[in-house]
C-alpha cells in the first residue's frame, strides 16, 4: 500500500505540471478552442480516475472477493435448462444487437447486463430468468412476508467482483435447493415471488452503498427495539362549576420558586451537554471509514411500483435483510437498468444525487429506454391538456404502422415452476439457525422445534458499541405447552418477565419476577375471562398483596393486604403451615346501581389487630362528601359469661344526611355480624391466594425444567402417538390383505352366516344348506346368460335399425357418412358375433360347473359325513 500511495503522489506531481501547461497554452486560444480543450481535460481527467479506481485493490480477509462456484449437479435438470429454443435464441440476437447500438451511442457507460450464463453455462436472458410463482402459504401473500423469507432462507455469497455485476445467473430452483446465492439470485427469487403474489415488481441492477453491498448491520438499528408511536389523547378541560369550592391561596415564595426553576434549569442544561457530548463521542466511534470504491460497489435490489396490489408509493426492497426503503435513501447511489418478466429498461436519467431525482415513470422513453416494443409496455402518464391535444386515431394507426415488423413478445421463463416444500418453508434458515448483527444488539433466529424449549428468536441488546455488557434479553417462543410467548430479562434491575399466550393453566397473561422464591417482588396478570374470580392483576412484595378484579357479582374491585412478621416456631414447617399474619386487609367495590349511595359501601377496611371495622359508602352525584361507619368489635361475652348488649359507642358514624333516616342499634348490630362473617371470608380468601401464588411458583418451576412441546396431531413426523397409531393401523391393514388374498373362496360362507353362532350341523339342515347353495348357483348362471342374451339381442336391434335408416337415406348420404355407417356395421357385427360365442361357451360350460360345485360340497368335510348316507 506503501508503493501504491509513492507512485500515486508522482503521478499526481505529473498531473500538475502538465495541467499548468495546458493552462498557459488556454490563455491564448480562442474561447471555443478553450471549451473544446476542456472538454478533452475532463475526459482524460475521469479515464485518469478510473485507471486508478480500478488499480486500487481492497483486501477484505472476512469476505475474500474470489468466490469459488460450488459444482451444480445438471444431470436432473430439464432441458430448458440446457438448450435454447428457436425463440430465445432469437432474443439474445436482439439482445445483443441492442447492446451495440447501446454502447455506440453511450461509449462512457458501463456494459448491460443482458444475458449471463445459468448453471449449465447456457446465455439466458434476464428476463427469462424470473419465473412469477405464488406460492400456497398465507405468509408469503404479502410482499413483507416474501422478502423475510427470501432474507432469512438463502446465504448471502458476496459477488466475485463488487464492481461487475456477475458472470453466472442460477435459477431460483437452484438456489433454493442449494440455500445460498449473491444479490442478483436473492432479487431474481424475490421479484418471481413478488410478481406470483400480483404485485408491479422489477429487478434493479445498480450501485449501492458499502453497508447495503455487504450486509453490515452493525451501524442500523435492530427493527424489534424501536418502539412504536404512541398516540397520546388529549384529556378534555373540564369545565368548572359555578359553585365548586375555590382552592385555598398559594402563599409560597415566588422568588423562591424562580431560583427552583434557575437551578433546576441549570442542572438540566449540565445534563443535556454531558449527553450531547457523549453522543458525539459516540457518533464519532461509529462513524464508517470512507469507501474507496463509494459509487461503484455493484449491487441488485427489487423495486415495487405503485398501482397493484394497493400499494401507494414505490419502494426498493433489499433482499439481503428484506427492509423497504424509500427511493429517496442514501445508500442506493445509482441505477444502471431494470426488468421484470416481460421487458427490459435503460436508466438515461442523471444519478448525480443518487435515487432521490429519478422518476420511475417507466413508459417515457426519454427516462427509460426500453428494449422490446411489445403491447405489454407501461403508458407515459400524460395531463389531461396533453392527453386531450393528442389525436387518438391517428396515433393508434401511426402506432400500428410502426409495430407491425417491430414487436416481439418476450418468451415463457426457462425456469420450471418454483416450488418451496412445507418442511423447508417451517425451516426457513440455513441448518435452522441464522444470526445478525446490528447497532449494540444482535439479533439470533432458530426454526421451530430446533431447540427442545422452544425458542425461535432471541434479541441481545448492549450498552456499548462492542457488545460486551448486556442490557437486555429477549426471548419468543413457540408450541410451548405451557403457552410461553416472550421472555424479557432485565440485566440492569434483575427483572424477569414473562407473557404467556391464552390457554395457561392457572390463566397468566404475565409474570414480573426477580426470583422464583415466594414472598418476593412480583406482578402477575391474568385472562380474566378464563378465571371464574374475575382476577386481572395480583402485586405482591414481602409484606403487602394487592389484588385487582373486573365483572364479579359483588362489584369487588381491589382488595389489599397487609402482613405482619411471621412468628418463628421450633417445628420444622413451611409456608403452607405456618401462613404470615394478617394486619389489615382493604377492599374497594364499585358502584352497585340497584342500591342508593348511602347503602353501597365504596371502601371496606378490616382492621385485624385492633379489632376494628371501618367502612365508607359511595358518594351521591349532588353531594362532595359520603357516609362512613366504624365498628369497634367486642368479644359476645364478658368474663363473667353474661352476654354484652350492642351500645352506641360501638358504632361511630358519620351521616351526610341525618335527618333522613336514623339506623338504630339493631341494624348496627346486623352490619356488624354481617362484616365479622365479611373479615372471616376474606381472610379465608386471602389465605387461598397465597396458597394459589405457591401453586403457580411451583407450576412455573416444573413447566421451566420439562419445557415440553405441542406437536400437532396432524405432523405426522414429530408426533410419536400419531406416528405409531398409524404404523399399526398399516400393518393391520396389510394383514388383513394378506390374508383376504391367501384365503380360498368360500362358497358356504354366506349360508352359513344364517345360522346361530357356534350351533352344531344337523343333517336337516346340511341338506337345506346344500340345496340352497346349489339353487344359488343355478339362478346365477340362468341370469348370467339372460344377460348376454339380452346384450345380444340389443345389439341385433340397433343394427337393423341402423339398416333400415340407411335403405331411407341411402341416396342423400355423402361419402362421409357411408364410411361412418360401414364402420359402425363392423363393430356392431364383431360385438355381436362375441356376444354369441360367449353365450355358447356358457351355455356349454354351466352344466359342468353345477356338476363341478355340486361334487365339492359332497366333498365339504362340514358337510361330507351328512350328505353320505343320501349319495
Amino acid at each position: 500500500m506503501e508503493v501504491l500511495k509513492e507512485k500515486v503522489e508522482e503521478e499526481e506531481a505529473a498531473e500538475r505540471e502538465e495541467a499548468a501547461e495546458r493552462a498557459e497554452r488556454m490563455e491564448k486560444m480562442r474561447p471555443a478552442e478553450v471549451q473544446k480543450e476542456e472538454t478533452i481535460l475532463t475526459q482524460e481527467m475521469l479515464r485518469n480516475l478510473e485507471k486508478k479506481l480500478s488499480e486500487i485493490k481492497i483486501p477484505t480477509p472476512a469476505e475474500p472477493l474470489v468466490v469459488t462456484e460450488d459444482t451444480v449437479d445438471i444431470s436432473n435438470l430439464p432441458l430448458s435448462y440446457k438448450t435454447n429454443t428457436p425463440k430465445e435464441e432469437h432474443l439474445l440476437q436482439v439482445a445483443d444487437n441492442f447492446s451495440r447500438q447501446y454502447s455506440h451511442l453511450c461509449p462512457d457507460r458501463v456494459p448491460l447486463f443482458l444475458h449471463p450464463l445459468n448453471e449449465c453455462e447456457v446465455p439466458k436472458f434476464v428476463s427469462t430468468t424470473i419465473r412469477p410463482t405464488l406460492m400456497p402459504y398465507p405468509d408469503l401473500y404479502n410482499w413483507d412476508g416474501c422478502a423475510n423469507f427470501v432474507s432469512d432462507f438463502l446465504t448471502r455469497v458476496p459477488l466475485p467482483d463488487p464492481l461487475k455485476p456477475p458472470s453466472h445467473l442460477y435459477s431460483s430452483t437452484t438456489v433454493l435447493k442449494q440455500q445460498k446465492g449473491n444479490c442478483f439470485d436473492f432479487s431474481t427469487l424475490l421479484c418471481s415471488m413478488l410478481l406470483g403474489a400480483g404485485y408491479d415488481a422489477y429487478c434493479v441492477n445498480g450501485y449501492g452503498s458499502q453497508a447495503l453491498c455487504n450486509m453490515d448491520l452493525t451501524r442500523e438499528v435492530c427493527p424489534l427495539t424501536v418502539k412504536p408511536k404512541e398516540t397520546v389523547k388529549k384529556k378534555e378541560k373540564v369545565q368548572p362549576k359555578k359553585y365548586t369550592i375555590k382552592p385555598p391561596r398559594d402563599l409560597t415564595s415566588r422568588f423562591e420558586q424562580e431560583q427552583e426553576i434557575k437551578k433546576q434549569e441549570e442542572a438540566k442544561a449540565r445534563e443535556e451537554k454531558r449527553r450531547w457530548e457523549e453522543e458525539e463521542r459516540l457518533l464519532e466511534a461509529e462513524k464508517a471509514k470512507p469507501d474507496p470504491l463509494h459509487g461503484l460497489r455493484v449491487h441488485c435490489w427489487v423495486l415495487v411500483l405503485s398501482g397493484k396490489r394497493e400499494v401507494p408509493e414505490g419502494f426498493f426492497i433489499d433482499p439481503f435483510t428484506g427492509r423497504s426503503y424509500s427511493t429517496q435513501d442514501d445508500n442506493f447511489l445509482g441505477i444502471e437498468s431494470l426488468w421484470n418478466h416481460r421487458n427490459y429498461w435503460i436508466n438515461m436519467q442523471d444519478c448525480w444525487n443518487c435515487c432521490k431525482d429519478l422518476v420511475f415513470d417507466l413508459g417515457d422513453p426519454v427516462k427509460w429506454e426500453y428494449m422490446l416494443l411489445g403491447t405489454d409496455k407501461p403508458q407515459l402518464s400524460l395531463t389531461e391538456e396533453e392527453d386531450e391535444g393528442l389525436n387518438d386515431d391517428d396515433d393508434l394507426q401511426d402506432q400500428g404502422k410502426e409495430t407491425e415488423d417491430k414487436s416481439f413478445d418476450m418468451p415463457s421463463s426457462w425456469v420450471e415452476q418454483i416450488e418451496i416444500s412445507p418442511e423447508a418453508f417451517e425451516t426457513r434458515c440455513p441448518n435452522g439457525k441464522k444470526v445478525l448483527q446490528y447497532r449494540r444488539a444482535r439479533l439470533e433466529k432458530w426454526a421451530p422445534y430446533l431447540n427442545s424449549n422452544g425458542l425461535v428468536c432471541r434479541l441481545t441488546t448492549y450498552e456499548d458499541l462492542e457488545c460486551t455488557k448486556i442490557l437486555e434479553i429477549k426471548e419468543w417462543y413457540q408450541n410451548r405447552e405451557d403457552m410461553l410467548e416472550l421472555k424479557h430479562i432485565n440485566n440492569c434491575t434483575g427483572l424477569r418477565t414473562d407473557y404467556f399466550r391464552p390457554g395457561h393453566p392457572q390463566a397468566l397473561r404475565m409474570h414480573a419476577y426477580k426470583s422464583m422464591q415466594p414472598e418476593n417482588d412480583r406482578v402477575m396478570e391474568f385472562y380474566e375471562t378464563a378465571r371464574v374470580d374475575g382476577l386481572i392483576k395480583r402485586e405482591e412484595t414481602p409484606r403487602t398483596m394487592t389484588e385487582y378484579y373486573q365483572g364479579r357479582p359483588d362489584f369487588l374491585s381491589y382488595r389489599h393486604i397487609n402482613f405482619g412478621p411471621r412468628v418463628k416456631k421450633f417445628t420444622l414447617t413451611n409456608t403452607e403451615s405456618n401462613p404470615r399474619p394478617m394486619v389489615k386487609i382493604t377492599e374497594q367495590f364499585s358502584r352497585n346501581p340497584e342500591k342508593p349511595a348511602d347503602e353501597d359501601v365504596a371502601e371496606r377496611v378490616f382492621l385485624i389487630t385492633e379489632e376494628r371495622i371501618q367502612l365508607r359508602y359511595h358518594c351521591r352525584d349532588d353531594y362532595i362528601t359520603a357516609s362512613k361507619r366504624e365498628f369497634l368489635q367486642r368479644s359476645e361475652v364478658d368474663s363473667k359469661g353474661n352476654k354484652i348488649i350492642m351500645t352506641s359507642d360501638m358504632c361511630i358514624s358519620f351521616e351526610v344526611e341525618p335527618m333522613e333516616h336514623t339506623k338504630k342499634l339493631l341494624y348496627q348490630y346486623e352490619t356488624m355480624m354481617h362484616l365479622k362473617n365479611e373479615e372471616k371470608l376474606s381472610k379465608h380468601q386471602a389465605w387461598e391466594s397465597e396458597l394459589e401464588v405457591l401453586e403457580i411458583l411451583k407450576l412455573r418451576e416444573e413447566e421451566e425444567e420439562a419445557h415440553t412441546l405441542n406437536i400437532s396431531i396432524y405432523d405426522t413426523k414429530r408426533n410419536e402417538k400419531s406416528k405409531e397409531y398409524r404404523e399399526a393401523m398399516e400393518r393391520v391393514m396389510h394383514e388383513e390383505h394378506l390374508r383376504q388374498v391367501e384365503a380360498p373362496l368360500d362358497y358356504l360362507a354366506p349360508f352359513l352366516a344364517q345360522l346361530p353362532p357356534g350351533e352344531k350341523l344337523t343333517r336337516i339342515q346340511a341338506v337345506r344348506l346344500k340345496d340352497e347353495c346349489l339353487s344359488d348357483f343355478k339362478q346365477r348362471l340362468i341370469d348370467k346368460a339372460n344377460l348376454i342374451q339380452a346384450r345380444f339381442e340389443k345389439e341385433n336391434q340397433e343394427l337393423q335399425k341402423k339398416q333400415q335408416w340407411y335403405q331411407e337415406n341411402q341416396v342423400t348420404l355423402t361419402p362421409e357418412d357411408e364410411d361412418l355407417y360401414l364402420s359402425y356395421c363392423s363393430q356392431a357385427m364383431f360385438r355381436i358375433r362375441i356376444l354369441e360365442q360367449r353365450l355358447n361357451r356358457h351355455k356349454e360350460l354351466a352344466p359342468l360347473k353345477y356338476l363341478a360345485l355340486e361334487e365339492k360340497l359332497y366333498k365339504d368335510p362340514r358337510l361330507a359325513e351328512f350328505l353320505k348316507a343320501l349319495a
